[in-house]
């Protein structure tokens, strides 16, 4: 009887031993596609804005000139998400843009970044999210006009703008410039809010990565530009930004507040790494001469920031708050950024490495030609240079957010 109770235990072990390394295998795809996951945004841009939504269920809204794309529910729910999916139809949909069910996805969803992610990685992506909590939601429908609501025209967009080719290392590169290439190109999407768009919402040929506003917010130069881009960055300070979203340049704000908390500030070191090298080799945009500030303006603006800024942007508190000195964001090309933080106030990243950051109160009191005023003060002071702005700049703002709803500072880029 003791050998008939052996013979199971015995081949129990045996079939576990013989199991346990695929299962450690499954375990590795698995943790591999959730640091793809979390370096891809997915979930920023796969939940809908407000407490509690569920991660990965979909209903983000992406507004754009046609009207509004919610992002799907990638959760393995069955019947609202991908539950039903195979491998090879979630390959074709990062790779080529196409659903399950043979739908053209809109490129507001970057299958067109995605599509240089090799096969392991895209497997990978896919094994992980068959281990996330199933959410049974439905997003609502897309709104948008005609001709855009015709989901057969992407076929067309894709024959214009999509190379699905993989990313493939440039031998004449460092493995890690390569490494930041890919990162940066692909599964990373930089330029999904980065790069300028043309009509057609593809990347403009030639200004990669210059800078783009796009819901509400502008994605500003990562070029090695100066003064509104990467020129004055060391390749520590860009690492420094985005693990903690704060370097002497620069504070997140923003759209971009979300991406350093959920995805850059969780990559490793070299990764990091690779992406300032990679971003550092750019060619650097063109040099845009500003106009001079007229003088009246610049005195009306320093009366306001001597009033309601400058208790917080001191010297003495320059630890604390933001340096406006020298400041990337604040002589950017595109002050949309600006101005929005002032009109709505902000909150910077809270992150392990940077600690909770800190939060600006919103200025809605101030009119048009006050916040221009003082937006050009700061931008044109302490040796910052940038082109004036105009109260119809401010007006132009406010009319967009109030047209579009765009107060939730999400990023944006997502959408099916």
């Amino acid at each position: 009887m003791g050998r008939r109770l052996l013979h199971p235990v015995l081949t129990a072990i045996c079939i576990a031993l013989l199991l346990s390394p695929a299962r450690a295998a499954e375990t590795q795809q698995v943790a591999r596609g959730r640091y793809l996951a979390t370096v891809g945004d997915c979930v920023i841009c796969h939940t809908r804005p407000g407490p509690g939504s569920a991660e990965f269920a979909g209903g983000y809204p992406l507004h754009a000139a046609p009207g509004t794309v919610y992002s799907s529910n990638i959760t393995p729910d069955k019947r609202t998400g991908i539950g039903t999916w195979t491998v090879d139809q979630f390959y074709r949909a990062m790779h080529e843009g196409i659903a399950a069910d043979g739908r053209h996805l809109y490129p507001a969803f970057p299958y067109a970044y995605f599509a240089k992610l090799n096969r392991a990685d895209t497997d990978a992506i896919f094994a992980y999210l068959r281990t996330v909590k199933p959410v049974s939601y439905r997003p609502p429908r897309n709104r948008l006009i005609f001709p855009a609501n015709i989901r057969a025209g992407m076929a067309g967009w894709n024959a214009l703008f999509l190379d699905s080719t993989p990313f493939r290392a440039n031998p004449k590169k460092s493995a890690r410039w390569n490494r930041g290439a890919e990162l940066v190109t692909g599964v990373g999407h930089c330029g999904a809010c980065h790069s300028p768009k043309n009509i057609l919402f593809a990347d403009k040929a030639g200004d990669n990565l210059q800078g783009n506003f796009v819901d509400g917010w502008f994605a500003p130069n990562l070029t090695p530009a100066k003064p509104d881009g990467l020129g004055g960055w060391s390749a520590q300070e860009i690492v420094q930004f985005l693990k903690t979203g704060r370097n002497r340049h620069a504070w997140s704000a923003g759209s971009m507040r979300q991406v350093v908390e959920r995805s850059t500030s969780r990559m490793t070191d070299s990764d990091l790494l690779a992406i300032a090298a990679y971003l550092k080799s750019l060619p650097p945009s063109a040099a845009r001469a500003p106009h001079a500030p007229a003088a009246r303006q610049m005195q009306d603006g320093e009366a306001i920031f001597v009033t309601r800024c400058s208790v917080c942007h001191s010297r003495a508190h320059v630890r604390d708050y933001p340096a406006l000195a020298k400041n990337t964001l604040v002589q950017s090309r595109d002050p949309r950024t600006l101005l929005r933080i002032i009109l709505q106030g902000a909150s910077s990243a809270g992150t392990k490495q940077g600690g909770s950051g800190f939060s600006m109160p919103a200025f809605p009191v101030l009119s048009d030609k006050e916040l221009a005023d003082v937006a050009t003060y700061i931008r044109n002071s302490w040796g910052n240079r940038a082109e004036p702005v105009s109260a119809s700049d401010v007006a132009s703002l406010r009319d967009a957010l109030k047209s579009s709803d765009q107060g939730t500072g999400r990023k944006s880029g997502t959408g099916t």
